[in-house]
């Protein structure tokens, strides 16, 4: 019986070969969008430490504005399923990412991912929701800033972030030590062990926000090594899941800029005069024009879909 079944096998397989298609899994086949609608779950990969994007809070709970990104996306889906679904978050490492949703483990990744053309081979981007780029934190009396003076200097990166790539670029004999976490790295740098840490500006602006002794850091240079765009992650080959991903983000976008108080609530919540990190009038326009340089680029929505 066993060899029976062996034989049969085979054949489909070298049937599969011959004939140039695969039989895939009925898990691999699925696409998001089925297997949300089947389930009733939505799994995304987020961080535990990229304040204000995502983070763990003193209660143990995920939150920041790329949590909030995903409520909106959980939302959008429902109104298109038409059932509740359930946000369940994944708390992953950046180099845990792209595997992680290439192995269908979780059907999006939304922290403080930015876009690059490398990882878009392997996986699809949203449209991006805020700005950032990389620069440096470092100790309050250091010279670090341009990148001739980090020759030779230990600089702290996130193995397999836009970071650690730019720095290698800008100064390739700077001598860049890996950490796991960025709790890892800021714990380094107060240490003394790393002479600055790389990591994207407004992160390291969110550490500094919530610690004692913020007067004791600074962040260099005053303009990014890079601009990058923060964006959400899924699958290749799933557009209709990715355009309900973006739907939900030009939407409250869009929310913000016409002043819908929650929408406005949850900007200010991250990024107004009470929240995680304070934008100040500057920075504030810059943010709503790049949203509305966003929504441009596509298309406004119609008003009864807001």
């Amino acid at each position: 019986m066993h060899k029976h079944k062996s034989l049969f096998l085979a054949a489909v397989t070298l049937l599969s070969l011959v004939s140039g298609t695969f039989v895939l899994s009925p898990a691999q086949a699925e696409t998001v969008m089925e297997r949300v609608k089947r389930t009733g779950v939505l799994t995304a990969g987020t961080s535990r430490d990229a304040i204000p994007f995502a983070y763990v809070d003193s209660k143990g709970q995920s939150v920041g504005y790329s949590i909030d990104m995903l409520v909106m996306v959980k939302e959008q889906l429902e109104k298109q399923l038409g059932r509740k679904i359930q946000l369940k978050l994944v708390k992953l490492t950046p180099a845990q990412r792209i595997p992680q949703i290439q192995t269908r483990k979780v059907d999006i990744v939304c922290d403080a991912s930015s876009f690059t053309w490398e990882r878009d081979k392997q996986v699809d981007f949203s449209v991006s929701y805020a700005v950032t780029g990389t620069q440096l934190l470092v100790k309050k009396d250091s010279t670090l800033g341009t990148p001739e003076s980090l020759l030779g200097k230990r600089v702290g990166v996130l193995p397999q972030t836009t970071n650690e790539q730019v720095i290698r670029k800008v100064q390739p004999k700077a001598q860049l030590v890996n950490f796991k976490s960025r709790d890892e790295a800021y714990t380094a740098l107060q240490q003394g062990k790393i002479d600055a840490f790389a990591s994207d500006g407004i992160l390291s602006e969110g550490w500094l926000q919530l610690q004692k002794n913020h007067d004791a850091f600074k962040i260099v240079p005053d303009r990014p090594f890079s601009r990058e765009g923060i964006a959400c992650m899924v699958p290749e080959n799933n557009s209709r899941f990715l355009d309900s991903v973006n739907f939900a983000l030009i939407k409250f976008m869009q929310g913000v800029i016409n002043g819908n108080p929650r929408n406005v609530a949850i900007f200010d919540r991250s990024f107004g005069a009470k929240g995680t990190i304070f934008l100040n009038q500057d920075l504030r326009d810059l943010a709503i024009e790049t949203m509305q340089l966003v929504i441009e680029s596509r298309q406004e929505i119609p008003k009864n879909d807001l």
